[in-house]
């Protein structure tokens, strides 16, 4: 079966009105493009309430959301539950610009005072302990070795409660490894995610996401990742090489189509799919 794009989401951008603007390279806002047509923010805030009521039989409250970019999983925590909080963490001082920008508009003023930004490293960031870690859209495989991966894994289960989780989501299938562009239909703009160099001895991967516009304009590399492109395997023994327990994956079922449907379940054998994308969650 397939699961075609393995950079996430089908989303569409709210019309506003029958007298639209229409999209174009030059009037369009890169990081809204990705929020429409990658992250799903509702469905990530979903996905921790099931793996909480399935492990702790509680919800959780304080998240730390690692990689955060505009920090949308973050704001969406927070407007879930009065009482929840969270931490955002990102490097990029240009994405985190943006994120205050969104997080005003957002968020209320109670809200506001519920959300950390801090721009730092992942690998020694230090923050109050938190519930679950989230590591999304695939960003902790920027870390190319053994070593740099387990420092930062390491670092995420010592941030962690006692009974804390650390939920992470991966990428794979046969279509991965293979050099290709994958486009999909956004209401008002084309999403295009572009495999451009695999490297089978090193493991190396070079991926763009461009967006295109039926004006013919185009925002060509509006994002670029070089990345190394892990499999399940060894990201479940280096999570239990540096302590963490009860690793288990979380497989995407199907609809009618072979497409993949949203509903993830722990799963000890997967599929041999062309693409897939599934949850690594991981107990401390």
């Amino acid at each position: 079966m397939s699961r075609k794009n393995p950079k996430k989401k089908k989303k569409k951008i709210p019309a506003k009105g029958k007298n639209r603007l229409q999209l174009t390279a030059a009037t369009s806002d890169k990081h809204d493009l990705y929020e429409h047509s990658v992250q799903d923010t509702q469905a990530e805030c979903d996905f921790i309430d099931q793996v909480w009521k399935e492990r702790r039989k509680r919800l959780a409250q304080h998240v730390r959301e690692d990689f955060c970019g505009t920090a949308a999983t973050s704001c969406e925590w927070i407007k879930r539950r009065e009482d929840n909080t969270a931490i955002g963490v990102d490097f990029d001082p240009a994405v985190l610009k943006c994120a205050h920008e969104r997080i005003a508009k957002r968020l209320d003023e109670k809200q506001i005072k519920q959300l950390t930004i801090l721009q730092d490293d992942v690998l020694t960031v230090k923050t109050k302990k938190v519930e679950s870690v989230l590591a999304m859209n695939f960003s902790y495989y920027i870390f190319k070795t053994r070593a740099l991966l387990g420092k930062y894994f390491k670092r995420v289960r010592s941030s962690l409660v006692d009974d804390g989780i650390f939920i992470l989501d991966a990428y794979g299938g046969s279509d991965s490894f293979v050099e290709l562009e994958e486009d999909r239909k956004v209401k008002g703009f084309t999403y295009v995610w572009d495999q451009h160099f695999y490297d089978p001895i090193t493991g190396d991967v070079t991926n763009y996401i461009h967006f295109r516009f039926p004006d013919g304009s185009a925002m060509n590399k509006a994002f670029e990742y070089h990345w190394r492109l892990w499999t399940l395997p060894e990201l479940r023994e280096l999570l239990e090489e540096v302590g963490f327990n009860n690793v288990t994956i979380y497989w995407e079922g199907t609809d009618e189509d072979g497409d993949g449907d949203g509903e993830f379940t722990p799963k000890t054998v997967g599929e041999a799919c062309e693409g897939w994308i599934a949850y690594i969650v991981a107990e401390k």
